[in-house]
């Protein structure tokens, strides 16, 4: 499905107004680990199971990755690891790690960075970097600059590392770590909000020498409520503090992102994502904001596919409002079935500054395709069609069809298909599933999703790619798959030197990354992350909680029982019974002091959510940064509220509530601000403030017969 979006809307059409689900353009998540030469899903899941402490960053794995938790965090090769938990929220799995000699650094959004760089100061202080590994895999300046000859470095990855505000070696970054005053423990305590003697004690759990003078085996995952809050400097600085430790690239010593979801997109490519109006300063390339363009007027047609587009996204009622004044409000509105008088009307929508909306899924999602789709065509989604998916560590599965899709209901590569044909693009001639996977694999090749050679393994076999891949059952076969002996071999982790065989054999395409870091010189690259950078700190000031107007931080998270936005769990009895209605989970100093209970009804309101508007150019470096921005009217404020039950409970830190993630009756991102890491074009979807209000009791409060108000901290 992936590839087949891709190769209609950025190879055939050429336009740059294509994001996934959870981002705003099709940028990258994890930039800092990119930059610095690690993929964001180099661990094997036996990595977590083989290390002896385990730095989570803004995540919960049980949460939100069950079957790694339970099998290789509290099992695994090493079932005795102790944990650290950096969020403000004590899930379930925080909670089991605590009572198993494990810490919990309940942090204040957004402050992660001062955090990794305390702890590496502490690391830097006391001698217990890695520097084995880092006069080995660590590039110096001349390997940083390496490989660039006297072109223009204006693709994001080689002006960020080359580029005096981010560029460092091992000397330059141990200067930066040393020289800062925001470093020094006391101040990091004061601007994280954490207690002075946890941020020692757990430099000490991830690099201090054991007795025996081995260094502990520590791996480093993050996941959104790290890079969801602040995109560059969180990932590099965590990036950096792993690489020092000695992580990134050995068994039980890995850095990676936790993920969540089924994956494993392949792009058909095309180049059209930079034909983008708004540029980084020196007219350097700049990912395509696909919400501010329909924000502003500009979106003619969109298409969304299998997501809760308003509620996923930032500022999630002005957007809401903006597809409905283009679509629902236009005068032009379809009044007959007549093929050409219908056609007609929506042509003369678009004429006059309107909107077409195609929405595919395969439930009616509101407003999406209840109010606002002129289009909507039912999908067929897993189990009603043969597909493909990677997990998080780059496990490839055929989830087999086993039941008809209901009615018309068709995949969304075949919707794709019947859309190229009608506007004349050749090369769409799919008969099955099978043969849009078999033309998706020349394009997988020289990635970490490469599964090229299981493709003309099968084709020398005489079957087809997805009958192959059926014989690996559930268990699969990890990319970039390689071959050895003529037999198809996985790939467990990335950057791994023992990935490097020599000679390659087959279709096999041998990749740096596969047994050194992803950079010219195959050494990762130390980045330093400066908490004052402009393009963060103005943003940061703007939008912390106002004491005058007794707000608080409000964070979003999912819970482990109805992970996703609903569309599906609310249909089940059982889990619609637990959760009827969103959550919003208060500590109980802040409860009491506004005279919340849990099962109250609260609102949440946000006077002042920041929308950045147009397609501003930079010239200065400054220009793109908030503060500018404001001066020069490319940032407009509006509000956002939504409503949720109260759970009061310790699990939270004081001064930060927690609701439910793109739950559809309370978009908890309508309270969080539109403006994106100017660096990477990230939203900072953690960063919402609002005030909490009590507007009454909910039926819940008082009845046992659905939505338990108990903590998630409970073990």
């Amino acid at each position: 499905n992936t590839y087949a979006i891709t190769k209609l809307g950025m190879t055939s059409i050429g336009t740059p107004a294509i994001a996934p689900h959870d981002k705003c353009s099709n940028t990258n998540d994890a930039t800092g680990l990119d930059d610095a030469g690690l993929d964001s899903f180099a661990a094997s899941y036996e990595d977590w199971g083989m290390a002896e402490v385990c730095f989570f960053s803004g995540v919960d794995p049980y949460e939100t990755k069950t079957t790694l938790f339970t099998e290789w965090i509290m099992g695994g090769a090493n079932p005795n690891k102790k944990c650290i938990f950096v969020t403000p929220h004590m899930t379930t799995g925080v909670a089991w790690g605590v009572k198993n000699g494990g810490l919990w650094l309940p942090i204040i959004p957004g402050t992660d960075t001062i955090l990794h760089n305390a702890l590496a100061r502490i690391v830097i202080e006391n001698k217990w970097q890695d520097q084995a590994f880092i006069d080995k895999w660590i590039a110096n300046t001349w390997d940083v600059d390496s490989g660039y000859g006297r072109g223009t470095r204006n693709t994001g990855w080689q002006w960020r590392t080359t580029w005096g505000a981010w560029q460092s070696d091992w000397p330059d970054y141990r200067k930066f770590i040393l020289g800062r005053d925001e470093h020094k423990l006391e101040n990091a305590a004061r601007i994280t909000g954490l207690r002075a003697e946890d941020i020692r004690r757990a430099a000490e759990m991830i690099a201090k020498p054991k007795s025996d003078g081995n260094r502990p085996k520590t791996s480093f995952m993050l996941e959104k409520g790290n890079y969801w809050s602040n995109n560059y400097l969180n990932t590099t600085s965590l990036s950096a503090l792993g690489l020092i430790c000695g992580a990134g690239n050995r068994p039980g010593r890995v850095i990676s992102r936790g993920g969540g979801h089924q994956r494993g997109m392949v792009s058909a490519g095309g180049g059209s994502g930079w034909l983008n109006p708004e540029k980084y300063p020196g007219r350097r390339k700049k990912s395509f904001n696909l919400d501010r363009w329909m924000v502003d007027g500009q979106l003619k047609f969109a298409w969304v596919f299998g997501t809760t587009w308003f509620a996923a996204m930032m500022a999630s009622q002005e957007l809401q409002d903006a597809a409905f004044r283009m679509t629902r409000a236009n005068p032009h509105q379809i009044g007959s079935l007549d093929r050409k008088a219908i056609f007609e009307t929506l042509k003369k929508r678009v004429d006059s500054g309107g909107m077409v909306f195609v929405d595919s899924d395969i439930y009616p999602v509101e407003p999406l395709n209840t109010q606002i789709a002129d289009i909507v065509l039912p999908a067929a989604t897993w189990g009603e069609d043969d597909f493909t998916r990677c997990n998080s560590e780059r496990r490839l599965r055929l989830y087999a069809k086993f039941y008809d899709a209901p009615g018309e209901a068709k995949p969304d590569w075949w919707a794709v298909q019947k859309f190229a044909h009608k506007m004349g693009f050749s090369s769409y001639d799919w008969k099955t599933g099978n043969d849009v996977f078999e033309e998706a694999a020349r394009f997988s090749r020289g990635g970490v999703l490469n599964y090229q050679p299981l493709v003309v393994k099968a084709k020398e076999m005489g079957v087809k790619g997805h009958e192959l891949l059926r014989t690996y059952g559930t268990t699969g076969i990890q990319t970039p798959i390689r071959v050895r002996g003529g037999e198809l071999v996985g790939t467990p982790r990335l950057h791994d030197p023992a990935n490097d065989w020599g000679e390659i054999e087959g279709v096999e395409v041998q990749q740096k990354f596969l047994y050194a870091f992803n950079t010219h010189s195959g050494k990762a690259i130390l980045l330093k992350s400066p908490w004052n950078f402009p393009g963060w700190i103005q943003f940061y000031e703007a939008v912390k909680p106002r004491p005058e107007k007794s707000e608080i931080w409000v964070t979003n998270g999912r819970v482990n029982e109805t992970w996703q936005s609903g569309f599906d769990d609310l249909r089940k009895p059982y889990l619609s019974q637990r959760w009827p209605y969103p959550m919003l989970i208060v500590h109980p100093a802040d409860a009491q002091k506004r005279g919340i209970e849990s099962g109250d009804f609260v609102q949440v309101f946000n006077d002042t959510v920041y929308v950045q508007t147009g397609q501003p150019q930079g010239v200065l470096d400054a220009d793109l940064n908030f503060n500018n921005l404001l001066k020069d009217g490319h940032i407009k404020t509006t509000t956002g509220q939504f409503v949720a039950v109260a759970i009061v409970s310790d699990e939270m830190r004081e001064g930060v509530a927690m609701a439910n993630f793109n739950y559809p009756q309370a978009p908890a991102n309508s309270v969080c601000h539109a403006v994106p890491d100017p660096v990477t074009n990230n939203y900072r979807y953690k960063l919402g403030r609002g005030v909490l209000t009590k507007v009454g009791e909910s039926p819940y409060k008082r009845s046992f017969t659905s939505m338990s108000l108990k903590p998630r901290n409970i073990i």
